[in-house]
C-alpha cells in the first residue's frame, strides 16, 4: 500500500469506527415516501441521515434494484435531484447504498423502496441556453452547448445556425439530454444562433422559444493537466493555513480548482476559476484528508482526464490514530471536573485544587454576558462568590517548531450551602404503620437517613410504614456542610384513652375502651380502630361498648404496644397508642 493511501485510511477510521455495529440501520425515504403515487416527474428525492456514513450512492430503476435511470454517488448529501427528471406514469425503484471509501469497509446495499410518478398534463415551458451565454465572444470551436433541465420535459429540439432561426449547423431532436456536442467543430470567428424547444407527451413548448447567439474564436489547442507542487500529492502534516501551489500549464487561461474533505465533496472550493497558480486557504481542520482536482482551461476548452490528488493536515491536538499504539490518542489533558462545586456559608473563601495532570491551568469567572475574568493560572483557585466559572487545563505541544496549547475545558457552577434546619416532623398513622415526614429549611441540598448518621441516605424526606417506636432521623447536606438530627418519641395517649390494660381475666381492667373525660368538648363518634405496631388492623370497637379484650380472631395477643385511631366531633382524626400488659 502506498504511504499516502495508508494515511488516508487512518484518518478516515473515525468514520469507520462509528460503523462497527452488528447491523447498520438503513435510511427511509422522506420525500417521496415509500409507496407514494402521483409523484411529480421533477421530484427531488431525499432520505434520512445515517450518522457516521462517509457517503451514499443512489440507484434509480424501473425494476427492483435496477439502475438504468441513475447510478450516482452523492457524497454526504441526503438528497438527489434527477438531472433529467423522471419518466411519467412509471414505478421508480430506489436503492440507497451506504458507501464506504477505499474498500476500508464493505458497502451496505439497503432494501429497495419505490414510488410511482403521475401523468404530465401540459407541455413544458420554453428554456434558454446556459452555455455559451447570450452574446458571449471568443467561444472555443470545440465547445458544447449546455442547458438546464426544463420541468416535465422528456426531450429537446435544437436549432443551431449561422442565421436567426436557421439550422444549417444542426436541426433535430437531441433527446432527453442537457448538452449537445456538434458532429464537427464549430466554424471559427462566426456568430452562431441557437434555439431550444423542450417537449413532452403533451407536445412541444409553445413558441417560438427565445433565440440566443454567441461568437466563436480562433482555433486554439486545449491545455494539458497540472499537478500540485506544494504541498506534494500525499503530503502529511500540512499546516492548517497553507498556500497551495500547482504547476503552470502552457496555453492555459486559468485553472478550475475543486477541494473537499471527501473525494465527492467540494465544501472548500467548488470548481473555482483562478488565473494564478496558487491560492491561500485558512482554517483547514486538523487531522483531516483533503482532495483537490486542478483543471486548466482556455477558450478552446478545459484539460481532460486530470487526476485527483490529496494531502492531510497537521496532527493538531487529536484525537488521531497512532499506529505505534494502535488506538486513537489526544494531546489534550484528561480532566475530571464536576458540574458544580460548593462551599459552606461559614467557610468562605473556598480553595479548590485540581488533581488533573497538565502543563498549565487557568480559572475564569463568567459574568452574565459571558465575559471572562481570569482568577488563577495555577492548579489552585480561591472562590468566594457563587456563580458560573470556567476551568482550563492544557498541555504544551511542539508541532513543526511551533508550540501549541492543547486545551481541555469545563464550565461549572459554584453554589453555597449549609446544614439543614429541621423545623419539625409530620407523623400520621398509615395502613402499614407510622408515616413520618421530616420538614427542613436551608439553602443546601439534603438527603435523609434513619437510625445511623452514616446512612444509607435517601432523597425522599418521608419514611413510611414504621413500627411504633423511638427513632433518630439524620439530615445530611450533600455538599458536606454538616448533619442535623431529630428524635421522634411516641406521645402520651389523649385524654379518655387509657395508657394500658391487663386482659388477664381478674375482672380488673380486662378491656381497653374509651372513657369520656368529664366535660368532654369533643365526644367521639363512629368507631375506634385498633392496629398493631406494624399497622395491621386488629379490631374495631364502639365508643360506647364494652371495649377490646386483647384478642385477634379469638386468640390472645402478646403484651406489646398497640395503636388506635378514631374521629372526634369535628371529623378530625385522633391517633395514639396504648400498652397491652399480661
Amino acid at each position: 500500500m502506498r504511504p499516502k493511501m495508508k494515511h488516508i485510511i487512518l484518518c478516515l477510521s473515525t468514520w469507520l469506527s462509528a460503523l462497527t455495529l452488528s447491523a447498520q440501520e438503513c435510511p427511509d425515504l422522506i420525500s417521496p415516501a415509500n409507496g407514494s403515487t402521483g409523484v411529480a416527474v421533477d421530484q427531488i428525492i431525499d432520505w434520512e441521515l445515517v450518522p457516521g456514513i462517509p457517503g451514499y450512492r443512489i440507484l434509480l430503476g424501473t425494476t427492483p434494484g435496477g439502475s438504468e435511470l441513475v447510478e450516482q454517488s452523492v457524497g454526504s448529501a441526503t438528497f438527489y435531484v434527477p438531472p433529467l427528471g423522471l419518466p411519467e406514469n412509471t414505478t421508480i425503484y430506489v436503492t440507497i447504498v451506504l458507501d464506504f471509501l477505499f474498500e476500508a469497509g464493505e458497502d451496505i446495499i439497503c432494501t429497495g423502496q419505490s414510488f410511482t410518478t403521475g401523468s404530465v398534463t401540459a407541455p413544458p415551458s420554453c428554456n434558454t441556453i446556459d452555455y455559451p451565454s447570450d452574446g458571449a465572444e471568443e467561444i472555443s470551436v470545440f465547445s458544447s452547448i449546455r442547458w438546464s433541465y426544463t420541468p416535465t420535459a422528456s426531450g429537446y429540439n435544437l436549432l443551431v445556425g449561422t442565421t436567426p432561426g436557421g439550422g444549417d449547423i444542426f436541426d433535430g431532436d437531441v433527446g432527453n439530454v442537457l448538452s449537445f456536442n456538434p458532429p464537427g467543430d464549430f466554424p471559427p470567428t462566426t456568430t452562431l444562433y441557437v434555439q431550444l424547444q423542450p417537449y413532452n407527451s403533451m407536445g412541444a413548448a409553445v413558441g417560438p422559444c427565445t433565440t440566443t447567439s454567441f461568437q466563436t474564436g480562433i482555433i486554439q489547442a486545449i491545455p494539458g493537466c497540472s499537478y500540485l507542487i506544494s504541498p506534494l500529492d500525499g503530503a502529511i502534516n500540512v499546516p492548517l493555513t497553507s498556500r497551495l501551489e500547482w504547476a503552470s500549464v502552457a496555453n492555459a487561461d486559468g485553472y478550475r480548482v475543486t477541494i473537499g474533505d471527501t473525494p465527492y465533496n467540494a465544501n472548500v472550493l467548488d470548481d473555482v476559476a483562478l488565473e494564478s497558480t496558487s491560492v491561500v486557504l485558512v482554517d483547514f481542520l486538523p487531522n483531516s484528508v483533503y482532495f483537490i482536482r486542478i483543471i486548466p482551461f482556455n477558450t478552446s476548452g478545459e484539460a481532460v482526464g486530470c487526476r485527483q490528488e490529496s494531502f492531510s493536515t497537521s496532527v493538531g491536538c487529536g484525537p488521531y490514530f497512532d499506529p505505534n499504539v494502535g488506538e486513537y490518542v489526544t494531546l489534550s489533558p484528561e480532566i475530571n471536573f464536576p458540574d458544580s462545586i460548593s462551599f459552606c456559608e461559614n467557610e468562605s473563601p473556598y480553595v479548590f485544587t485540581s488533581e488533573d495532570v497538565a502543563d498549565g491551568y487557568r480559572w475564569y469567572r463568567l459574568d452574565e454576558f459571558g465575559n471572562e475574568d481570569l482568577l488563577s493560572e495555577s492548579n489552585e483557585v480561591s472562590l468566594d462568590e457563587t456563580g458560573f466559572y470556567r476551568y482550563e487545563a492544557y498541555n504544551l505541544v511542539d508541532q513543526l517548531g511551533e508550540i501549541t496549547e492543547c486545551i481541555s475545558s469545563k464550565e461549572f457552577e459554584v453554589v453555597s450551602s449549609e446544614s439543614a434546619d429541621i423545623s419539625g416532623l409530620g407523623v400520621t398513622q398509615g395502613a402499614d404503620g407510622l408515616d413520618i415526614v421530616i420538614n427542613v429549611s436551608g439553602i443546601g441540598s439534603y438527603e435523609y437517613a434513619i437510625g445511623n448518621p452514616d446512612g444509607p441516605y435517601q432523597e425522599d424526606n418521608a419514611f413510611y410504614g414504621l413500627p411504633l417506636d423511638t427513632y433518630t432521623f439524620y439530615v445530611r447536606d450533600k455538599n458536606g456542610c454538616g448533619i442535623s438530627q431529630v428524635i421522634y418519641t411516641p406521645g402520651v395517649p389523649p385524654d379518655g384513652f387509657p395508657a394500658f390494660f391487663t386482659p388477664n381475666g381478674d375482672g380488673i381492667n380486662d378491656f381497653w375502651q374509651y372513657i369520656p373525660p368529664e366535660n368532654a368538648k369533643e365526644p367521639l363518634v363512629d368507631a375506634i380502630m385498633i392496629f398493631d405496631r406494624l399497622g395491621t388492623f386488629l379490631a374495631q370497637i364502639n365508643p360506647t361498648g364494652l371495649g377490646w379484650d386483647g384478642t385477634f380472631m379469638g386468640r390472645p395477643l402478646p403484651a406489646n404496644t398497640y395503636w388506635f385511631k378514631a374521629m372526634n366531633g369535628d371529623q378530625k382524626p385522633v391517633v395514639g397508642y396504648f400498652a397491652l400488659k399480661r
